[in-house]
């Protein structure tokens, strides 16, 4: 996402999201520091035992259907074990260094390391070459091709020409540097391993506002496209995180899971600083006194020195060397040429010599690179017979017959309530809203189809779950009498009217006495009919039927896989399904229903069992989460009010945003901030634009409608409000 860089850091890319960052292309394949748990050890090639996202995704995908489904945001009893040993380490790392803001950029990278490194994945180099972003690296474009594992994690000097600012410019760079993590296939808790993450950073994801808010990417130049999140904390953008669902224009399977950390933007903030200079890189050394005569230079030559003419027959030197590498069979070296093609024609972009034709053009020639690099690459694989081993689907998404059976032995006799809540990661706001109305209407569909009485239907949304409440729901299906046709007269009875063997067939298929068959004229003809009475069905057996295909008919603008051909908003993690206190059983995407919720990630009520369909609406809120849009909205907008009152103000709502903000939170926790009130000196338009458009804050004005000092950000759960009131702020202050 392309952001202005005139206010405050937020304003400015941080992981290369944007199409031209993203098609800088890579050097050679990087050695890699821990390589032996993604060998293979048998000659079958299965995925080695020892690598623990690894297990961990052997083990989330051949749970049984009578499994209790685990924890969203916890990881199998193996990555748990493992993770135990480094929790230990990374205690002891917190109490040496109690203030988070002592810890210097050196030690931010080390600690990254060991922490993907404890966790299974191999710790890469960056590429030798200039890469526009972490993507850009052949670790990461080639490797999310084909069906072999791949975790690596590495930090990646990333070149931005058009970001030169002679070092002037506090949080925009010609070379930052991002920590890059790639997990093949996705492991099911990416999310929980990137929290953990931070708090090896020493972070205290207890106190801070941590949201993932809908960030997609695309790079047309490269035939790549993913669905996914910004990271904020407190407000700032940190990092990016994204499923990647396509790669030189080809369909990735498995699924890709990238996390891209923005270094520098973190360290600024954990350090308290104003601008990169100031980072502590290591003991006795600042960020500055090592790179900021590295910015002016190259900030001179991309923006003053740099020969376009020479450039621009770089870029066909480059281009012609990859077509004949290409030719030669060399994927690796002829990917390292694309690189160098996307570095120079960065480089006359910054310059200003690049048009919108041309742009079109100079883009045709490198996607046509990118989609042949990609295919060589993986067809290179293939010929080697896929070395690393093969990820093949999940073959557990059928419920086995047993599971049902033993479920409807506890059928009750009376109606009872029903609840069904799909756990899902962040869903984007209009996603939310939308598809919770279809999934009422949809189960209203099946309710009715289904014969199955029932009192009022609700349906509630937040961004991690869609929930539909039934009252009164039977136990057993209505009877039904329909008429069914039977053969013509003229077939049914001989020519002395006595009865064929076809009315005979007819009367046994439905048990109805011959006496009891009448005919009935249908257009032109006389057929045979009879009326027949509909077996009563348990509704247990008719929702574990059908419930499957009703969540599948949910549709999205853009939908994505995680874990097969399932598409979704966002991937599922959970499934409650009750009727009463019985868990109604069935499997979408993997995932086994069960009686299990879960709720914020920052607290320690992560897991809650509920008892009863009857006890969901008391259960959810009694962890602090509120599933009513209405009333998270009401909450918000009093509290927000409230706020801006205390300092003689009122909030600013333009049309949508409460609407959106409502969609961002399950736990709405209004925070009045401050900015300087030299910001005031801006036209009132851009200012709100910043806190309403980007940051998603209520601008305060006075009764005259004249801008306040002040905003208020609605925070997400149990969070310390100093911390997360000091973040927010910094975001408006960094580069005051």
């Amino acid at each position: 996402m392309k952001r202005l860089n005139f206010i405050n850091p937020i304003l400015s890319p941080i992981c290369g999201r944007t199409n031209n960052h993203r098609a800088g292309i890579m050097g050679i394949l990087a050695l890699p520091l821990v390589i032996s748990v993604l060998k293979p050890h048998t000659a079958t090639r299965l995925l080695p035992s020892h690598s623990l996202l690894h297990r961990h995704r052997h083990f989330a995908t051949t749970l049984s259907a009578a499994t209790t489904p685990s924890s969203p945001h916890s990881p199998s009893p193996s990555l748990s074990r493992h993770s135990s040993s480094y929790s230990s380490s990374s205690s002891h790392s917190n109490t040496r260094s109690i203030n988070s803001s002592t810890l210097t950029f050196q030690q931010a990278i080390q600690r990254l390391q060991e922490y993907w490194a404890s966790v299974g994945c191999s710790i890469m180099q960056c590429s030798n070459t200039e890469v526009g972003a972490g993507t850009m690296n052949p670790l990461t474009y080639l490797r999310v091709l084909g069906p072999e594992p791949w975790n690596v994690a590495y930090v990646e000097p990333s070149i931005r020409p058009d970001d030169s600012r002679y070092g002037e410019n506090p949080n925009r760079l010609q070379r930052h540097t991002q920590f890059q993590v790639i997990l093949k296939p996705d492991p099911g808790n990416s999310q929980d391993l990137f929290i953990r993450s931070l708090s090896a950073l020493g972070i205290d994801v207890t106190a801070h506002d941590i949201r993932f808010v809908e960030d997609n990417w695309e790079s047309p130049v490269l035939g790549a496209w993913g669905l996914g999140w910004e990271i904020w904390m407190d407000g700032m953008e940190i990092t990016q995180f994204t499923y990647f669902q396509q790669a030189g224009s080809l369909q990735l399977s498995p699924v890709s899971v990238e996390i891209t950390y923005g270094l520098e933007r973190i360290l600024m903030l954990l350090q308290g600083v104003d601008h990169f200079k100031k980072i502590k890189y290591s003991d006795g050394i600042t960020y500055g006194e090592l790179f900021l005569e590295n910015e002016k230079e190259m900030s001179a030559y991309y923006l003053e020195h740099a020969s376009v003419d020479h450039v621009q027959k770089h870029f066909d030197f480059f281009e012609e060397e990859a077509r004949s590498l290409l030719s030669s069979g060399l994927a690796i070296p002829a990917y390292d040429q694309l690189l160098k093609t996307s570095h120079a024609f960065n480089i006359l972009d910054s310059r200003g010599f690049v048009g919108v034709t041309e742009r079109a053009r100079y883009f045709g020639r490198m996607r046509s690179l990118a989609r042949q690099c990609a295919q060589l690459w993986l067809k290179t694989r293939e010929m080697l017979d896929f070395p690393l081993g093969f990820i093949s689907e999940p073959d557990h998404f059928v419920l086995p017959k047993e599971v049902l059976e033993a479920a409807c032995e506890k059928v009750h006799d009376h109606s009872r309530a029903f609840v069904l809540e799909i756990g899902t990661e962040e869903m984007p706001p209009q996603d939310v809203v939308d598809a919770s109305k279809q999934l009422k209407d949809l189960l209203l569909q099946l309710l009715e189809r289904q014969r199955l009485n029932h009192g009022e239907v609700q349906a509630f949304g937040t961004p991690r779950r869609l929930v539909v409440a039934v009252e009164n729901l039977c136990t057993k299906q209505a009877e039904k009498e329909v008429e069914v046709r039977g053969p013509p007269v003229s077939k049914a009875f001989d020519h002395e009217g006595n009865p064929t063997k076809a009315i005979e067939g007819f009367s046994r298929r439905y048990s109805v006495p011959l006496d009891l068959v009448y005919r009935k004229v249908d257009g032109k003809t006389e057929y045979v009919y009879a009326r027949i009475k509909e077996s009563s069905r348990h509704a247990l057996e008719v929702l574990s039927e059908d419930l499957p295909a009703t969540i599948a008919k949910i549709s999205f603008p853009k939908t994505m896989r995680w874990n097969s051909q399932v598409m979704f908003s966002r991937p599922i993690r959970w499934i409650l399904a009750l009727h009463g206190d019985v868990v109604v059983p069935f499997m979408f995407a993997g995932v086994t229903s069960g009686n299990l919720s879960f709720g914020l990630r920052n607290t320690s009520s992560a897991v809650i069992q509920v008892e009863s369909a009857e006890s969901y609406s008391v259960s959810i809120k009694n962890v602090g989460i509120n599933v009513s849009v209405e009333d998270r909205k009401k909450i918000i907008f009093e509290q927000s009010n409230a706020l801006a009152e205390s300092v003689n103000g009122q909030i600013l709502i333009p049309k949508g945003l409460l609407d959106e903000v409502v969609n961002l939170v399950e736990a709405p926790f209004p925070v009045l901030g401050k900015f300087k009130e030299t910001f005031l000196d801006l036209p009132k338009d851009l200012l709100t634009m910043v806190m309403q458009k980007h940051q998603k804050y209520f601008a305060v004005c006075d009764a005259n409608g004249q801008l306040l000092p002040y905003f208020v950000a609605v925070a997400n759960g149990a969070i310390d409000e100093t911390t997360v009131r000091k973040g927010n702020e910094a975001v408006l202050s960094l580069s005051s």
